[in-house]
């Protein structure tokens, strides 16, 4: 493994079912991912943290994340609503979200695409095969590409 490329990079994971929560904060662990990583239950709280609003508006530590992990069957705001709201947001359209989601319906491909997704990932039902494509997230977001200044 090489060094990270993106060392400091705060991932903001949005995902709403906790045995998948886990599932990803061991896959983190696994992959020796040492980013700052948020994890929010739905789709209204990212927002939220995202805009630094409801509980998240006394907290001075609230970092831009540089990285989104995305799923689309969310509670509230589902992710496409997310999506299309951090696109359209002047501040946060530049950071790079990765849908991860159980959904394969070509329309949610689609409309991911067309409304900015940096890419879209299934989420596999086998835990080696969720390990590894954690694995493959961590190589290319976090050690292959150069993300977006935060501008902070």
């Amino acid at each position: 493994m090489y060094a990270a490329r993106n060392p400091s990079a705060n991932i903001l994971v949005v995902e709403d079912n906790p045995g998948d929560q886990e599932l990803m904060k061991r896959a983190f662990e696994e992959a020796e991912i040492r980013n700052e990583v948020w994890v929010v239950s739905d789709g209204q709280e990212a927002l939220e943290f995202l805009e630094c609003e409801g509980r998240y508006r006394e907290s001075a530590s609230i970092p831009r994340p540089d990285l989104i992990l995305l799923d689309i069957n969310l509670p509230r705001l589902n992710g496409l609503e997310v999506l299309e709201r951090i696109r359209a947001s002047e501040a946060h359209r530049t950071i790079p979200v990765v849908i991860l989601t159980t959904s394969d319906q070509d329309t949610d491909v689609q409309r991911a695409y067309e409304l900015g997704a940096s890419s879209f990932i299934l989420k596999p039902i086998n835990l080696s095969d969720f390990f590894r494509i954690i694995r493959s997230v961590q190589r290319f977001w976090l050690e292959t590409v150069t993300l977006p200044p935060r501008g902070d």
